[in-house]
């Protein structure tokens, strides 16, 4: 799929390359002479209309006479030849001598035409659109001028072939499954005598409402048998495509799963993804006139098939004949029928197991929403209790529940939502199992207490819910939950209860930022209630949950002596996932030591145990503090290893987007980064249902592969919508920071990106004052300062040089007092902190002119650890340093751009080959010198060096001073350019650009 320029009405139109190249590869062979007929088939909404629109201005432009009809829905016999009457009417008052002549030549034409067109004189007034009244005018049979069908057909034939002689001829005929017996006649004899005309008829039809007994399904039939006829379906978007839809259709940037629900939902119809973006909402509400849309198609069906659609609509599932039989009341002979019925219209579709359901999901919210509230009550209950008499299975419960919530049997659903909510957790379902913790607490105080289940009271319940909120990525609602329930505590809760919900809050708001002393205070009420007690289990886990505090308040000694003392109580009593939890702190006590192996040693040791154990969130927490030992180390592979490990067994687990699940998947997705093992769309996205701010973690670190690769217009709006969540982990605003300034770097906006760097610097020195990733932060912002500074001297403003290199000095001194208190998680200065540092003073000797490459190569040789992007950024630096002192550079420019290449990183191989030509250096794999251009390319040389960096999203005065030329001078340029291509707007010029091949770089890396 391609993103165009949008249609007159302001709605994207998405061209799906696929049929819009058969469209057009059929009107090519009707241009050489070989007539030919296209059928366009898709359900409503899919975009039949959008790519006949896209055809018809495409064949205009190629100077084609473009005719276009549509059949409309009138259900008591149909108007004869609407389609075509419609179409040819505008022959009737065409100034052009061989349409005029060609019309007055057919009298048989005049049952098509509105009365007394065609055989006067043509007016040069512009023909006026046509009204309803014109339309019944148009093909109202008059007997003076009945001359027979055959006549009609014939004279339709004979114009069609005679204007086509001296132009092509494309005919547009739209809905032709409300097209009349007499157009369908007219259809079947046209596209059987299609030869050597230079002409292409394309007809559109709705396939869902072509049943078995619609009279064009036989004509279809036959059609697609001859030689000059194909059929083109057009499906639903996919899910990638389906999201590109809808972020170009909205007016501002979208949450995730906003934007995931209105894809999921919509089914990838383009209407309905229009329409549920529409209400502004997140879809939890069917748009109304999207409903009367889609109810509209059942008015036609019979009594007993509408009852049966509406019981359907109540399953929310698909259901078995047998059940419906029982809950709908009809007999055999009934259902049968009415099955039949929405089959063949397509209402309903048959799964490989009997089972029926909605050809469309939104078809089914339609029919539910429009049900009576007694009537959804009855069903509801009918099924609840189809349920109930059934021999349990996997889904029986949470089934229950949902029929006896919606009946309001609140007696049934309490108990089924709890047996629900266990079976969810055996599954790996946090989040439904959330789900159903939530309805339960709904209508707790509803149930009378006979009614509640044994075992279970409201603490529990809220105990509950804030675990599943924190495995299933809501934090924020975890330890809302979490409060609450300590605000359930009374004097008479047990001790081992108490210390218990107080450990909870205490992990439950350690997942958030800015929360860590109100976690503390509610780790040392937990231990006040348990500390002077015996061995237990509830005592090991609150010691070994102190434990872990303590390491992260920097009381490493405290810490130790918890964990220890974590270990022997768990032995004591046997809580092996306490014990596991304790070691795993043990392990990252050693590796603050300076001890690895010690630390690898214990962290293994935890993982086996909570394995054994089942205390998953254990076992994945050990995992992740495995892969950060080896990352430390710049052990990038091991890291990796684990970190990938750790995600395959949280998703198995269902703990995804959990704390360290999250975090792990972060791990990974920041290693492959660094490793060059760049990733598909796939692994930028959150899961659904996640909260934003778990969301905008791996969004962060997503938006450093946008910039990186080219794509500046995504990275600015992920950049800025995202910083609303800088406060939510101190390493949102360092990967999203650091992708701004990156990003302005690249686009040539030193100085935005200068200030991007002091403003980060800032927002972090006061919240946590003195981090080591200030190094690499200040790394970016110095080589931004120096580029300012050269710039401004070149430009002879030595005043605007001064500030710049002023800034660039502030900017190293904050660098360098971070590489001095920042405090290493090892205890020492690890590979990537020492590879940053050296890049640092190697931006800073280009801050008085000329860099040192010597610097630059020792920096290139620092990241050699692994981290290869960062490597060949250097290796340019290095290049730009040694070809300024005269010293041959195709090494370091050749080692730059490889990396470049594979990664797919355009800024950065833009940037070597603009080196490398200018130094006259030829690199591998690429022309030293532009292809010379064809008679077909209307482009100079300048002209086309203006293009391609405007494609790459530079503005006019970025375009001009990367070219040496003037902002007016550029747009001179672009002007011309656009007035070659015939495009009315710079984005447009680019595409037709890529579409002609004027451009050799995909569009995709540079939108």
């Amino acid at each position: 799929m391609l993103l165009v320029p949008r249609l007159g009405s302001g709605i994207p139109l998405v061209a799906r390359t696929h049929e819009m190249r058969r469209l057009r590869a059929a009107f090519a062979r009707a241009e050489r002479g070989e007539a030919g007929a296209v059928l366009l088939s898709g359900d409503a909404g899919v975009g039949k209309t959008r790519l006949l629109t896209a055809l018809g201005e495409h064949v205009d432009g190629c100077g084609a006479l473009v005719l276009t009809g549509r059949c409309i829905d009138v259900r008591e016999g149909g108007l004869p030849y609407l389609p075509f009457a419609e179409a040819l009417a505008p022959l009737g008052v065409a100034t052009d001598a061989v349409v005029a002549a060609a019309v007055r030549a057919r009298p048989a034409l005049g049952r098509l035409l509105p009365q007394g067109q065609g055989f006067e004189e043509p007016r040069a007034a512009e023909h006026p659109p046509m009204t309803s009244n014109d339309r019944e005018t148009m093909v109202r049979p008059r007997p003076e001028q009945d001359l027979g069908q055959l006549q009609l057909f014939d004279a339709v034939l004979g114009v069609l072939t005679e204007i086509a002689e001296s132009r092509p001829v494309v005919i547009l005929l739209e809905d032709l499954h409300w097209a009349d017996a007499s157009t369908r006649n007219l259809l079947s004899f046209l596209l059987s005598r299609l030869r050597a005309q230079r002409l292409l008829v394309v007809g559109s039809y709705r396939e869902e409402d072509v049943h078995r007994r619609h009279p064009l399904r036989g004509l279809l039939s036959e059609l697609v048998r001859l030689a000059t006829v194909e059929r083109v379906d057009l499906h639903p978007f996919g899910a990638a495509d389906a999201r590109k839809f809808v972020e170009a259709l909205a007016d501002e940037p979208l949450p995730a799963d906003v934007v995931a629900d209105i894809v999921s939902r919509s089914e990838g119809n383009p209407f309905f993804a229009e329409e549920l973006l529409a209400t502004k909402t997140e879809c939890n509400d069917l748009p109304a006139g999207l409903a009367e849309v889609l109810l509209s198609r059942l008015e036609r069906l019979s009594p007993d098939t509408r009852r049966v659609v509406r019981v359907i609509s109540v399953a929310n599932e698909p259901v078995m004949h047998a059940a419906l039989a029982e809950v709908s009341g009809l007999g055999e002979l009934e259902l049968d029928e009415a099955l039949r019925e929405a089959v063949q219209h397509h209402v309903l579709v048959v799964l490989s197991d009997g089972s029926y359901t909605f050809r469309h999901a939104l078809l089914q919210e339609a029919v539910y929403g429009d049900l009576l509230p007694g009537e959804r009550s009855r069903t509801h209950a009918a099924y609840a209790a189809r349920i109930q008499a059934r021999p349990q299975g996997r889904g029986h419960d949470a089934k229950l529940a949902h029929h006896s919530l919606q009946s309001s049997d609140l007696v049934t659903a309490l108990p089924a939502l709890l047996r629900a909510m266990d079976e969810a957790e055996k599954l790996g379902a946090p989040g439904s199992a959330l789900r159903h913790v939530e309805q339960a607490l709904s209508i707790w105080d509803a149930v009378p207490a006979a009614g509640r289940p044994e075992g279970y009271d409201e603490l529990r319940l809220l105990h509950e819910a804030s675990y599943f909120a924190g495995t299933s990525g809501e934090p924020e609602r975890a330890a809302a939950f979490a409060r609450s329930a300590t605000r359930a505590l009374t004097p008479d809760t047990p001790v081992d209860r108490a210390a218990k919900t107080w450990r909870r809050l205490a992990e439950a708001l350690l997942a958030l930022e800015g929360t860590l002393d109100e976690a503390t205070a509610a780790i040392d009420r937990a231990w006040d209630l348990v500390k002077d007690g015996e061995p237990s289990g509830t005592r090991a886990w609150v010691l070994a949950s102190r434990a872990g505090f303590l390491r992260i308040l920097d009381k490493p000694e405290e810490a130790l002596d918890s964990a220890l003392t974590a270990v022997a109580d768990a032995r004591a009593a046997g809580a092996a996932g306490a014990e596991a939890s304790a070691l795993v702190t043990l392990g990252t006590l050693a590796d603050s030591a300076g001890d690895a192996a010690e630390a690898r040693e214990r962290l293994r040791q935890a993982e086996r145990k909570a394995r054994d154990a089942g205390a998953l969130n254990t076992e994945i927490r050990a995992t992740y503090f495995l892969a950060l030992s080896h990352d430390d180390q710049g052990e990038f592979a091991e890291a990796l290893a684990h970190a990938a490990r750790g995600v395959a067994r949280a998703e198995e687990a269902g703990l995804s987007w959990s704390v360290y699940g999250l975090e792990l998947r972060a791990a990974q997705l920041k290693l492959r980064y660094l490793m060059g093992d760049w990733p598909d769309e796939s692994a930028g996205r959150a899961g659904r249902g996640v909260s934003s701010a778990v969301a905008a973690r791996i969004l962060a670190i997503w938006s450093m592969f946008l910039v990186a690769r080219g794509r500046f217009d995504e990275a600015a709006k992920l950049v800025a919508g995202q910083r609303q969540h800088w406060t939510a982990d101190m390493q949102i605003p360092l990967s999203l920071g650091g992708a701004g300034i990156e990003l302005a770097y690249w686009r040539g906006e030193h100085a935005e990106a200068v200030r991007r760097t002091e403003d980060l610097i800032g927002w972090l020195e006061r919240i946590e004052p003195g981090l080591l990733a200030g190094i690499r932060v200040a790394a970016l912002g110095v080589s931004a300062a120096a580029a300012l500074a050269a710039a401004a001297r070149v430009r002879g403003d030595s005043a605007a040089a001064d500030a710049a290199v002023a800034a660039g000095e502030r900017i190293l001194a904050h660098g360098r007092m971070c590489s001095v208190v920042g405090q290493p998680r090892s205890g020492t200065l690890g590979p990537e902190g020492r590879a940053w540092l050296a890049r640092l003073e190697a931006a800073a000797s280009c801050l008085p002119g000329r860099g040192d490459a010597a610097k630059w190569a020792a920096a290139a040789e620092a990241f050699g650890y692994g981290a290869v992007y960062e490597q060949a950024i250097c290796r340019w630096h290095e290049a730009e340093a040694l070809l300024a002192s005269d010293a041959d550079a195709a090494d370091a420019l050749e080692a730059a751009h490889a990396v470049a290449v594979r990664l797919g990183a355009i800024p950065l191989r833009d940037a070597v080959r603009d080196l490398a030509h200018r130094a006259r250096v030829e690199l591998a794999g690429v022309e030293p010198a532009a292809p010379a251009r064809t008679v077909t390319d209307p482009l100079t040389d300048r002209e086309r060096d203006v293009l391609e960096r405007v494609a790459l999203g530079r503005t006019n005065r970025q375009v001009g001073e990367e070219l040496y030329i003037s902002e007016k001078t550029v747009s001179v340029h672009l002007s011309r350019v656009m007035a070659k291509l015939g495009a009315s707007r710079r984005a447009e010029a680019v595409a037709i650009a890529y579409d002609r091949g004027l451009l050799t770089a995909p569009a995709s890396e540079h939108a």
